[in-house]
């Protein structure tokens, strides 16, 4: 790299990519001292940092399998119009972020190879397919990983990798106030609260919430006095009020990221749907139950490819199961109940938390913060 201000082409495709794009956009501009010049593609958190779209992120946001023919045309103009304007802009590198489908179908049309590829979030060849890996060895000079575990996968070909931690750490999960959730709510501090968070989409809200409820019934009837709140998404608050109707525990569903947090800080427990809110609330201190259903044709369809023992993200970077994983026919009410009984004692609760941390530390809480090690990274590659 020269020493003129170098130019970076971003690409994000989806709003998840555009926060990691707009948390790394701010970071570089940290660490280059605002010597540094965006070009490429983003939604509002990325044009926030600076950046001007060379199109609507959102022309983007058909890339799902039932979207991607009728809008096809479209889609292919939109990655020729991205490819040339990478040739145009001549930048030092192009980072694409997330929404492989579109990184790919971009990075392969290149033929000058002066700009150096960097991808940011690898793809989870260690879960499935582990045949892309040979596609990105082909497209990009670098890897930047979420996971401690993932630059093994790559450099094993020859395609260089770096760990620089998840973006979870940094959405504020730790950062919530218990105490003045419990006095809007008029909960006292002595008083039991359990989260519950059946999922983000209308299907796995469906399945889930109906055994949810009969959990939590169960433990009603065991003798356990609690209230329950339920944090979710604005695409999925409409559907919840039907399925939680006979639940114990006046449950309040919730709809504000700033009241999601504040729950965890508040909760003794939770019981959740498998993803990315499971790290959420392992950096909140809430001892956990994680539940996951899908059909059975689906589940079917997805094993021969699945190579991981787990579901949850705790637990895979361990290698061992240190939050109880209740999947398809283990996710029971009776299971569910068992686990939460357990996690409301002393000492199952200081049991998980203290099994959690190592984890958490790989992800990268306590360090830089992950969109400034990515940064770091980012530079340290462009002075090669």
């Amino acid at each position: 790299m020269s020493d003129k201000r170098p130019k970076l082409f971003l690409i994000a495709g989806e709003p998840s990519g555009d926060g990691l794009g707009g948390r790394l956009m701010a970071a570089l501009k940290r660490e280059a001292g605002n010597e540094i010049n965006f070009v490429g593609i983003g939604g509002q958190q990325m044009e926030g940092e600076g950046l001007k779209s060379l199109f609507p992120m959102s022309d983007l946001a058909v890339m799902g399998i039932t979207e991607v023919l009728p809008h096809l045309p479209h889609l292919l103009r939109r990655i020729r119009e991205t490819a040339d304007a990478i040739s145009r802009e001549r930048p030092d590198a192009v980072i694409t972020i997330d929404s492989p489908s579109f990184a790919n179908r971009v990075v392969s049309r290149l033929k000058d190879r002066s700009a150096t590829r960097i991808h940011y979030v690898a793809p989870s060849v260690w879960a499935w397919r582990p045949w892309r890996v040979h596609k990105y060895k082909r497209n990009y000079d670098h890897i930047l990983a979420l996971l401690p575990f993932e630059p093994d996968f790559f450099e094993a070909v020859g395609l260089p990798c770096r760990h620089v931690g998840h973006p979870v750490v940094e959405y504020g999960a730790d950062k919530g106030d218990g105490a003045a959730f419990r006095v809007r709510n008029g909960i006292s501090s002595e008083e039991t609260v359990i989260c519950a968070l059946p999922g983000s989409r209308r299907g796995e809200v469906k399945r889930l919430a109906p055994i949810f409820g009969d959990a939590l019934s169960k433990l009603a009837t065991n003798g356990q006095q609690f209230r329950v709140f339920i944090p979710t998404v604005d695409t999925v608050a409409s559907t919840l009020p039907g399925l939680i109707g006979d639940w114990p525990g006046e449950p309040k569903i919730l709809t504000s990221l700033d009241d999601k947090y504040d729950l965890m800080a508040a909760a003794n427990a939770a019981i959740a749907a498998s993803g990315t809110v499971a790290v959420e609330l392992a950096l909140a201190k809430v001892p956990t139950v994680i539940a996951y259903k899908v059909t059975w044709i689906t589940a079917q369809s997805i094993r021969p490819l699945l190579k991981v023992k787990f579901a949850n993200l705790i637990n895979i970077i361990l290698d061992k199961a240190v939050v109880p994983e209740r999947l398809q026919h283990f996710c029971t009410a009776g299971n569910l109940a068992g686990d939460l009984e357990e996690l409301l004692t002393k000492e199952g609760r200081e049991a998980q938390l203290a099994a959690v941390e190592p984890a958490l530390k790989m992800l990268g809480a306590g360090d830089a913060l992950p969109s400034t090690r990515a940064a770091r990274a980012i530079l340290d590659i462009l002075k090669k």
